[in-house]
């Protein structure tokens, strides 16, 4: 027990168990699902509220960092906060030196090795937050996962927050490189309603479309209900 009392002591077998608690609070987080599609990538977010008397719409989970990219969470909400805004003063700061949009890389890149140096010293905690980042530059389209430890992985396809081994299924069943834009949100929001258990509410998603030549956008309300009017009953 002696061996997660501080974050810079490593246990016998080599593990960090500040970082192993913050992926706990990860995956009691919302769940959150990104899918690159021909010529972009989606974000798509379920952000129900615990209470009715919430409004859903003040529960932000989608984010846009650059015109180029943006970046879903799930985990610890304020954390996410102070990386999002990490992320949009290096964006900016790339932007003033250089006069160019920051590469997607780059940016995750930086955002990573800030939650690694809270891993590294004492008197802080690893961020309790993971960050799915979709954006497109000059290399194409880019979907990164950020871990709690300062890792990044690119996918093409992936789930982050409660229920992800359920959304992870469908995904690895049903996705198909070069997918459509709808097709693409549909097979997203079908994993989303297989790790919440039931057909996904238009007005409890939030969905962020990064794609080539366009601002990152969210989509409409409308347009989302649509999208789940065409999918199949959620099986019990």
């Amino acid at each position: 027990m002696a061996y997660d009392k501080g974050i810079s002591v490593f246990s016998p077998d080599g593990r960090l168990f500040q970082v192993e608690y913050a992926r706990e609070a990860v995956k009691k987080g919302s769940t959150t699902i990104g899918v690159k599609y021909k010529g972009g990538a989606a974000l798509i977010v379920d952000r129900r509220s615990i209470s009715r008397l919430v409004e859903p719409k003040s529960t932000e989970k989608i984010h846009q960092i650059d015109d180029h990219v943006g970046c879903a969470t799930s985990g610890l909400v304020a954390d996410a906060r102070v990386l999002v805004d990490e992320a949009r003063k290096a964006a900016q700061i790339h932007k003033v030196n250089f006069g160019e949009n920051i590469p997607v890389e780059m940016l995750v890149k930086k955002v990573c090795d800030h939650k690694q140096n809270y891993t590294q010293y004492g008197g802080a905690r690893p961020f309790g937050t993971a960050l799915l980042v979709a954006g497109t530059d000059d290399l194409g389209v880019h979907l990164f996962e950020t871990d709690p430890s300062g890792a990044l992985i690119a996918y093409k396809a992936t789930c982050i927050g409660i229920g992800r081994a359920a959304a992870i299924e469908v995904l690895d069943k049903e996705y198909e490189d070069d997918m459509e834009f709808e097709d693409a949100l549909k097979l997203g929001l079908k994993a989303l309603g297989a790790a919440i258990e039931e057909m996904p509410k238009a007005e409890c998603v939030e969905i962020g479309v990064a794609a080539a030549g366009k601002k990152f956008y969210r989509l409409p309300e409308g347009k989302i209900a649509e999208l789940i009017s065409q999918l199949p009953e959620i099986e019990e």
